[in-house]
């Protein structure tokens, strides 16, 4: 259903997602008419609200009771789809949809897609560099950062939106079509949205419903979790790339050979980088490292661009960033990992250093016995167990086989846990934050405690050079 000439818009949730789409609106009254802004059950004027107030938006507080008719509703992605103000807004709004599919049905050209539950944002970041680097206009959107509708009135004419996409953002969509996307992995997350892992796992699946056979719907064919779905996507439908570290034989396919990535388009190989040469370390890497490319190949970039892109795109932000060396101990920053499968993918970029590895925070309540053992086959020597979650960590590391190898430590928070993994690594070692938990008992955001672990070590190496 194509939206309105002229709408009436609810918009859902006063978060960073509903003012950009409120924003938006102000800016085009030759297409909105009215927007309400219903905040939700814990809202409360903000000095956003009070401006949007000033300039013409209804704004309604502490309440998830919706009233009045609207012919669109956009839901900030925080609202479950089972949630009652997620019902309630939907039984008074002819179409409701998340920003993401608001912003396509606005801009529907030349969309990339990029989901999964880890390893998004690099492979949105790397996707959109690899574009550039080949000279196109490519603007990095989603969980990324800026949402799709606070760029849509800036396109370049040609330009690419790349664009990270969560399963909340997925859950609701319809018309949202890709001329690329990427599903990298599934594991269990966000089950308290979404319910089950299978609603989240479907959610996932919704980004590749309306891609055709111009299309290309590249997919992690090694992830146990993405091959459960597999038939979902791959029905015969669409054009598909199998992505993968060996060869599927496939015409379509992205895969390591004798330690070169390969991309191969409709049977055509195209050789690109070394695994040595790039920047950023890990076998979960090197498969985002190919999807990227895979995308950029099929879009239009050339390969020489694509591999000097490779070359050159570096570690980002809380994403096992090396953050500083101290006492010749290196540590790096992987905050970013809030579950037990980023922790393990992790720990692949370090297959020959002994590490010390802080786990901890909030703790999601996903089950640990497996991922006990993963770790205690790795090279992990010593754990910290950290934050609110640090004794079921502990229980379950001192339960599994191996554990009378590994060193076991506890702290209360960050900064403690920084302190005891250095009496517990020696020159040579690396000290990896990466926690498998959310991170508000401490802090604001997986950000904010990457920062401060970031900070904290460039403090104690500065201590060191000033002896």
């Amino acid at each position: 259903m194509p939206l309105p000439n002229t709408m009436n818009l609810l918009v859902l949730g006063q978060g960073t997602s509903g003012q950009d789409v409120v924003r938006w609106a102000l800016a085009h009254p030759e297409r909105v008419s009215q927007v309400t802004l219903y905040g939700g059950a814990k809202s409360s004027p903000t000095p956003e609200t009070l401006e949007f107030e000033a300039a013409g938006v209804t704004c309604v507080y502490a309440t998830e009771e919706v009233a009045g008719s609207y012919d669109v509703c956009v839901a900030s992605p925080g609202i479950s789809e089972f949630s009652p103000f997620f019902a309630s807004a939907s039984a008074h709004a002819t179409q409701i949809m998340g920003e993401p599919e608001f912003s396509f049905r606005l801009s529907p050209e030349r969309w990339i897609g990029i989901t999964g539950t880890n390893g998004k944002t690099t492979t949105t970041a790397l996707t959109a560099h690899l574009l550039e680097s080949a000279g196109m206009d490519a603007d990095a959107v989603g969980n990324i950062g800026d949402a799709p509708v606070s760029r849509i009135d800036h396109r370049a004419p040609g330009s690419w939106f790349v664009a990270e996409l969560s399963s909340y953002q997925l859950a609701t969509s319809s018309e949202l079509h890709p001329h690329a996307a990427v599903l990298l992995n599934i594991t269990p997350d966000h089950l308290s949205w979404h319910r089950s892992h299978e609603a989240y796992a479907r959610a996932k699946c919704r980004m590749f419903r309306n891609m055709g056979m111009d299309d290309l719907a590249v997919v992690n064919v090694e992830d146990e979790g993405v091959c459960d779905v597999r038939a979902i996507i791959d029905d015969g439908s669409r054009r598909v790339l199998e992505l993968g570290l060996a060869d599927s034989g496939a015409r379509d396919a992205a895969f390591v050979r004798d330690g070169m990535l390969t991309v191969r388009l409709a049977g055509t190989e195209t050789a690109l980088v070394t695994i040595d040469e790039l920047k950023i370390a890990g076998a979960h890497n090197v498969q985002n490292a190919l999807a990227a490319a895979s995308l950029a190949l099929f879009c239009g970039a050339d390969a020489a661009s694509i591999a000097s892109g490779l070359r050159d795109f570096g570690a980002l932000p809380h994403r096992i960033e090396p953050v500083g060396e101290v006492r010749g101990v290196r540590f790096y920053n992987d905050s970013k990992a809030t579950n037990t499968d980023a922790v393990e993918k992790a720990l692949t970029a370090f297959p020959s250093d002994r590490v010390v590895l802080l786990a901890g925070g909030r703790d999601k309540g996903t089950p640990l016995e497996e991922f006990a053992r993963t770790v205690m086959s790795s090279t992990v020597h010593a754990i910290v167990c950290f934050g609110e979650a640090r004794e079921r960590f502990l229980e379950a590391f001192r339960d599994a086989e191996g554990s009378s190898e590994v060193d076991l430590a506890e702290a209360d928070g960050l900064i403690d846990a920084v302190d005891v993994a250095r009496t517990l690594a020696d020159a040579g070692d690396v000290v990896l934050l990466s926690p498998a938990c959310a991170s508000f008992d401490e802090f604001s955001g997986f950000e904010e405690r990457g920062d401060r672990f970031r900070s904290y070590v460039a403090e104690l190496a500065a201590a060191e050079d000033a002896r």
